[in-house]
């Protein structure tokens, strides 16, 4: 299935599908995503990318408060006043000690409606086959992966090739993990 971020139903959606465990791609405020809900679809998503199954998939959340929901970690106001946006943040795990999360509050408020109404953080990793470029043009993300996923909500072309930023917290040092759209 492949519909328009702009139909006046695609948040409505996008959302059932993620709470039915389905895999989506759809536009972030990067570049279009895999999706679907944490802790139900990694295999799937591993699967479809041809990922190590060590490394980890960035979590996306609604709001900025929510990550007080899987992390007891103290972020700097200096960080926590880039979200929403194209910043990842490294946290501790509360639920899984000695473990980090890649959280991110994304900047496109159709995408924390989805999240919101979907009830669940949701994984992101970029689309492309582990290994190779990501895709930016939507008739090749199609092309590419359209038997392989429940659903496309398309928006056309990725705007920029640009990720998000990635840090972690080291006691009050931030470390840039991966330079991006956000000046740290």
């Amino acid at each position: 299935m492949i519909y328009s971020k702009h139909d006046i139903h695609s948040i409505e959606i996008t959302s059932s599908l993620l709470r039915q465990g389905k895999i989506l791609i759809f536009p972030t405020d990067t570049v279009y995503g895999f999706s679907g809900v944490v802790g139900k679809t990694d295999e799937k998503i591993r699967s479809i990318k041809g990922r190590d199954e060590t490394k980890p998939f960035i979590q996306l959340i609604s709001k900025p408060s929510d990550v007080l929901k899987i992390s007891n970690d103290f972020i700097p106001e200096s960080l926590l006043s880039k979200w929403p946006g194209a910043l990842t943040i490294i946290v501790n795990d509360k639920n899984n000690f000695g473990k980090t999360i890649a959280v991110r509050c994304p900047g496109d408020e159709w995408l924390r409606t989805v999240i919101e109404n979907t009830e669940s953080p949701i994984y992101s990793t970029s689309v492309n086959r582990s290994g190779k470029p990501v895709l930016l043009k939507i008739d090749e993300i199609i092309s590419e992966f359209e038997r392989e996923v429940d659903a496309i909500v398309e928006d056309g072309d990725s705007r920029s090739p640009i990720p998000s930023t990635i840090v972690k917290i080291d006691g009050e040092k931030i470390i840039v993990v991966r330079k991006g759209a956000v000046e740290i």
